[in-house]
């Protein structure tokens, strides 16, 4: 079980409140977890509000998408909640995880690890999904959590898509991405990180953590709303493959009503991008978290 939340710091923003958590997860083995809440303005007990997840991308921390993201202030208009969860577990001191940038700490990868060297605390899957919202709703934060979507960046594309497409009883009611990682199981990210934290590798990776996959396999209505950037060096380096998802979404016949691809023309894999589309992003899940 997790121990109750800790407040470390809070600021007024855009009329809300920006609330800074930590708490010692179960779901990570024990370790401490800081994440970050904002809250509009007409959030109250009688009040609760819907919430946007989002998911920040590799060597990241809870603080990249509230500092940079341009995110607050359309979501404050819109009366919806941000929760900014951290990228991986912190201190777990696992030998080797600090070897490289794009993997272990600050690349999580939101699965749930299933080799024993990992498994005992890289559980992002399970720590955003399932232990985040029980320990906020346990604190009495005013958050209604039958309304959810999710989005992300980069690596956190990939874990918003692959927690929407995966998650039981459409747990989110929308998804959407910057410049996700779309199709891992087919780019140097993600073989590596599927070789390193999962027993089967990338067949394993395949039945939940890879996007296309779950498209090209997925019967139920969507919303997805997925921008990239032709500038983008990962783009060019065929880290991201947004093209395969959109295949995938067009053969498995979701419309662009359903599934909606946009490359943005020199934009690049920056915040400087991120921040340019946040409202636009903030505004899609708008439409079906106040439905």
């Amino acid at each position: 079980m997790s121990d109750p939340l800790e407040k470390v710091s809070s600021n007024k923003s855009f009329e809300g409140e920006l609330t800074k958590y930590k708490f010692k997860s179960a779901a990570l083995g024990g370790l401490s977890a800081n994440f970050n809440l904002f809250l509009p303005t007409n959030a109250s007990p009688s009040n609760k509000v819907p919430v946007l997840v989002y998911l920040a991308g590799l060597t990241c921390t809870e603080d990249n998408g509230f500092v940079k993201g341009s995110f607050l202030g359309p979501a404050s208009s819109q009366g919806i909640a941000i929760l900014f969860p951290d990228t991986s577990p912190r201190g777990a001191g696992i030998q080797g995880e600090d070897v490289d940038w794009d993997f272990g700490t600050g690349a999580g990868f939101y699965l749930n690890a299933t080799n024993p060297k990992f498994s005992a605390h890289y559980n992002m899957y399970t720590h955003i999904a399932l232990e985040l919202p029980t320990v906020i709703e346990a604190a009495g934060i005013p958050i209604d959590w039958k309304r959810q979507s999710i989005f992300g960046h980069s690596m956190g594309g990939h874990g918003a898509l692959t927690m929407y497409l995966s998650s039981p009883q459409k747990q989110y009611r929308s998804a959407s991405a910057f410049s996700p990682v779309s199709n891992p199981t087919k780019c140097p990210w993600g073989e590596k990180a599927f070789a390193g934290y999962l027993q089967g590798g990338v067949e394993e990776a395949k039945e939940k953590y890879d996007a296309t996959e779950l498209i090209a396999k997925n019967k139920e209505p969507v919303h997805i709303l997925i921008d990239f950037g032709t500038a983008d060096n990962f783009y060019k380096q065929n880290q991201l493959l947004p093209e395969n998802f959109l295949k995938a979404a067009r053969d498995a016949n979701y419309d662009e009503f359903q599934v909606r691809v946009r490359s943005q023309e020199g934009y690049d894999h920056s915040y400087y991008f991120i921040s340019t589309f946040a409202s636009d992003h903030v505004h899609f899940h708008a439409n079906f978290l106040k439905a």
